[in-house]
C-alpha cells in the first residue's frame, strides 16, 4: 500500500499533483492517456500541464517520444555508442570529453520493463503494485522541505538518502536511482533540454516507495512544526 500524503502535502503547501511512475500490464486504471504522436519526438515533460489536467502519459516500446526516453526508459539503442557521444559533447557540449562522456554512457543501467506500458501522471489508488516512484514538482522552498525531510531518518552510514545526478530528465525520475529498494530521492528536473516545459522556479523530487514511506510518515515531532517553517511561513506571506 502506499502511505497517505495528505498531511504531507498540506505541510508542503503543496498545490501540484503527485506524479507517479508505473510499469503495467494495462493502461485502463490510467485513463484518461496523453502520449507523443506515433514517430513524432516528445520530451515526458512536454506532457507537464497534461498531469495538471489529471492525464497520464503512455509510453510503450514503439512509441517513447524521444530517443533519450527509448534508451534509458526501454533499453532500445536509438543511436550507436559513438554517434550519442559525438551527439553529446560535440553538439550538445554536455561532457568534457567524449573519454568522460563514454565512462558516463558505459555506466549507466538502462530501465527493461517488466511489462508493455510506462505511465507517468496522477497517482492512482489501486495500482500500488506498479508504482516505482513518486515524484514532487515543487519550488525551492518546498524542495528545501523535502530534503530535510529525506535526510530526517538517515544515519551517517545510510547510503546517500539524496542524490542529484546528471542525465536526462526521464532518466531523473527512474533509471537514476541505483536501486528502487532504498529510501532514496533524487533532484531532478535540471536536464536543461526539458527545463523549457516547466515554471521557471520549479524543480522535481523523485522518491522510491520507501523514501516516500519515511516521508509520509513525519509527524509533530518533526521540523514541520517547528519554528523554522513557521518563520519561513510568515516570510512568504
Amino acid at each position: 500500500m502506499v502511505p497517505d500524503s495528505t498531511v504531507l502535502i498540506q505541510n508542503l503547501e503543496l498545490e501540484t499533483p503527485l506524479i507517479g511512475l508505473y510499469d503495467a500490464p494495462e493502461t485502463a486504471p490510467f485513463e484518461p492517456l496523453c502520449g507523443p504522436k506515433p514517430g513524432k519526438r516528445a520530451c515526458v515533460f512536454a506532457f507537464y500541464n497534461a498531469w495538471l489536467k489529471g492525464e497520464t502519459l503512455h509510453l510503450t516500446a514503439d512509441n517513447y517520444g524521444c530517443g533519450g526516453a527509448g534508451s534509458w526508459l526501454w533499453d532500445i539503442k536509438t543511436r550507436t555508442r559513438e554517434e550519442y557521444i559525438r551527439f553529446l559533447v560535440d553538439d550538445e557540449g554536455l561532457k568534457a570529453s567524449h573519454e568522460i562522456m563514454g565512462e558516463w554512457i558505459d555506466h549507466i543501467n538502462p530501465y527493461k520493463p517488466e511489462h508493455g506500458h510506462l505511465l507517468i501522471g496522477p497517482l492512482q489508488p489501486g495500482q500500488e503494485q506498479y508504482l516505482k516512484t513518486i515524484t514532487f514538482m515543487v519550488n525551492p522552498d518546498q524542495l528545501s522541505l523535502l530534503l530535510t525531510g529525506a535526510q530526517y531518518h538517515a544515519r551517517p552510514s545510510d547510503p546517500p538518502p539524496t542524490l542529484a545526478p546528471f542525465g536526462s530528465g526521464c532518466m531523473q525520475l527512474l533509471t537514476a536511482f541505483p536501486d528502487l529498494g532504498q529510501p532514496q530521492s533524487l533532484i531532478g528536473a535540471t536536464d536543461l533540454a526539458m527545463r523549457q516545459y516547466l515554471p521557471p522556479d520549479m524543480l522535481a523530487f523523485t522518491v522510491t516507495r520507501p523514501m516516500f514511506a519515511r516521508l509520509c510518515a513525519l509527524d509533530e515531532r518533526s521540523f514541520f512544526q517547528k519554528p523554522f517553517i513557521k518563520r519561513l511561513r510568515k516570510a512568504r506571506s
